[in-house]
C-alpha cells in the first residue's frame, strides 16, 4: 500500500513535491484542527485531493510559509524592539 500512495504522490505534479499529512505534522507542529482553520481561511496552504481518500500538500508552498512566518518572527524581535531585553 505504501508503494501504491507513494506513487500516486509523485504522478500528481511531476517535478514537484507533495507531503503527505504525516509528513506535514513533522514539518510544521500544530494540531490538524489548527492547520484546517488556517487553510479555510487563507492563512496556510490549501491541501488538494490525490485520490478520493489521500490529500497532500506542496512542500514548496509549505516552506515558503515557514519562511514567512521566520521572517515575521525575526522582524518582532528585531533590536530595539525589547523583545530580547
Amino acid at each position: 500500500m505504501k508503494n501504491t500512495t507513494t506513487a500516486a504522490i509523485a504522478s500528481v505534479i511531476p517535478g514537484k513535491v507533495i507531503i503527505s499529512r504525516r509528513q506535514l505534522l513533522q514539518k510544521v507542529p500544530m494540531c490538524e484542527r489548527t492547520i484546517l482553520d488556517m487553510e479555510k481561511r487563507g492563512e496556510f496552504p490549501r491541501r488538494f485531493a490525490i485520490t478520493p481518500r489521500l490529500v497532500g500538500w506542496d512542500l514548496d508552498e509549505v516552506d515558503e510559509w515557514i519562511a514567512k512566518q521566520k521572517a515575521t518572527a525575526m522582524q518582532l524581535a528585531s533590536p530595539g524592539s525589547g523583545a530580547a531585553d
